[in-house]
């Protein structure tokens, strides 16, 4: 359903949830009640919104109280046009992106607005947030990153966190244990900051699959994940 942007906010504020379309900046999905915590979410590289791991994520969130608001970035509205793959663009673009989706949505949420993504996704979140591009930097008041991409697949030498000493908010990081954008052996080695805090979700990959041997689930590590999200926005 197509929305104006106005619409759309009162719907978030009421903690409707849905599915909806804005003519100005495309789709989103909304998710949890209207709460003093929402969630800016984007999605990783290859998988839009609707993935199977970020529905179950979401509704996870909304079990713990959490409201997400999931945006799409426009290459992967052309992509579900053409009906082909493609890759994304450079970081810069899903930045400016990202940024305009947190303006406007940020004078829509009752409460305060956090940021973070699945993997590419996340890792878009922290770099605007490390870049200050607001007013005043306080206005993040923290990011939470799902499998963040340390590094490339296989090249553990090309790390990802020139801008993380930018970082003034508290980070909330969730990563797998078999994680191959980065292991709980490589990410023990880095120097993330005294504001960042790691959960380690067992034997999990870059979607927290476990291994059967592990003797959990992705069910039960989403749970896990969500709850942790939960009383790390309360502390902060």
């Amino acid at each position: 359903m197509q929305l104006s942007l106005n619409t759309l906010g009162d719907r978030i504020r009421q903690g409707q949830e849905g599915r909806w379309l804005t003519p100005e900046w495309g789709e989103m999905i909304v998710a949890g009640p209207a709460s003093e915590h929402a969630l800016l979410l984007a999605h990783g590289a290859g998988a839009g919104h609707d993935s199977a791991f970020l529905c179950a994520w979401r509704s996870a969130l909304a079990s713990q109280g959490i409201q997400t608001l999931s945006l799409e970035f426009a290459y992967m509205r052309r992509m579900r046009d053409e009906g082909r793959r493609r890759p994304p663009p450079r970081v810069d673009g899903l930045c400016e992106e990202y940024r305009q989706w947190r303006d406007v949505m940020s004078h829509l949420v009752p409460g305060r607005l956090w940021l973070g993504g699945k993997s590419m996704g996340g890792r878009v979140a922290s770099m605007v947030a490390a870049r200050g591009e607001f007013e005043e930097r306080s206005s993040v008041p923290g990011l939470v990153l799902m499998g963040y991409p340390f590094h490339p697949v296989g090249k553990p030498e090309r790390l990802r966190l020139d801008h993380w000493p930018q970082l003034e908010c508290p980070v909330l990081v969730l990563q797998g244990e078999r994680d191959p954008f980065g292991t709980r052996e490589e990410v023990m080695g880095y120097e993330l900051g005294e504001r960042t805090f790691v959960q380690w979700l067992k034997d999990g990959d870059h979607d927290w699959s476990p291994r059967k041997s592990s003797g959990v689930s992705q069910a039960q590590l989403i749970d896990e994940a969500a709850h942790r999200t939960r009383l790390f926005l309360d502390q902060h």
